[in-house]
């Protein structure tokens, strides 16, 4: 019997101690924010907001920098100039949710949810306009996503490793992104689909294709200085006006260079 009740009560604060995991409630976050203004914003910098309920919440400007929101629902929250530096947002759910002009440099979004579907839906896709995501990592479906201007120098949007097959099945997609203007320099975006994504002026000098799907993508004016086109699929990818065609490695290997519009 005395033993029963002992491990009894070493489940219960085992269950204690694993709902206590946040520093606040959603409850208290949502109160908070309420009395909060983008000129007095809150500062949850480096906090635990792990697996919180914050859909549909105005973060009016709040620091969340280095701030863990591991499997948190954002989905439909306006994070609008957020400072989130640094901060943890794997495995979130992020359908619907503005993220214009905040601050993700050095963020880590990996395997977000998305969309409701495995292909995407325009209708839900987060928004990054203007967004600084330099040396971020995201993985995951972003189709139809828009992250028109944003600052993306040194992201990363490859897998983690390079083993072939795997990378077919699991790769981060852009398809139907709408990437206009955006800064995608030195960045890592092997693997990547792109399929039918609006790329035009973006500037990819530096940055790594291979393997990368442009089919359909329209790269018009886009700086490609530099950039490894290794076995990429250009199939019908709009070249039209693109600068630095002409020091692009791996271009003879890339599938389709025939059908590619120029």
């Amino acid at each position: 019997m005395a033993r029963r009740f002992s491990l009894s009560v070493i489940a219960m604060c085992a269950a204690a101690g694993a709902a206590a995991g946040a520093d606040f409630t959603a409850k208290q976050i949502t109160q908070d924010l309420y009395k909060a203004t983008d000129d007095a914003p809150l500062n949850y910098a480096r906090r635990d907001l792990t697996d919180l309920d914050l859909a549909g919440l105005k973060f009016k400007k709040a620091n969340l920098s280095e701030a863990n929101l591991f499997g948190a629902d954002l989905s439909g929250a306006d994070l609008t100039g957020v400072n989130l530096h640094a901060a943890r947002l794997d495995r979130v759910n992020i359908i619907g949710t503005r993220f214009d002009q905040a601050d993700l440099s050095e963020a880590s979004i990996l395997r977000p949810a998305s969309a409701t579907t495995f292909e995407g839906n325009r209708s839900e896709a987060a928004s990054f306009v203007g967004a600084n995501l330099t040396k971020a990592r995201l993985f995951g479906v972003f189709t139809g996503g828009t992250f028109a201007k944003a600052r993306m120098a040194g992201v990363t949007l490859a897998p983690f490793s390079d083993t072939g097959f795997i990378e077919v099945l699991w790769r981060s997609r852009l398809d139907s992104a709408d990437l206009t203007g955006t800064d995608l320099t030195g960045a890592d975006l092997s693997h990547v689909s792109f399929r039918f994504a609006n790329l035009q002026g973006a500037n990819l000098a530096g940055a790594r294709l291979v393997n990368a799907d442009l089919s359909h993508a329209d790269l018009s004016g886009a700086d490609l200085t530099g950039a490894d086109l290794s076995r990429a699929d250009l199939d019908r990818a709009i070249l039209t006006g693109a600068k630095g065609l002409d020091s692009v490695g791996g271009l003879s290997t890339a599938r389709n260079r025939d059908k590619a519009i120029d």
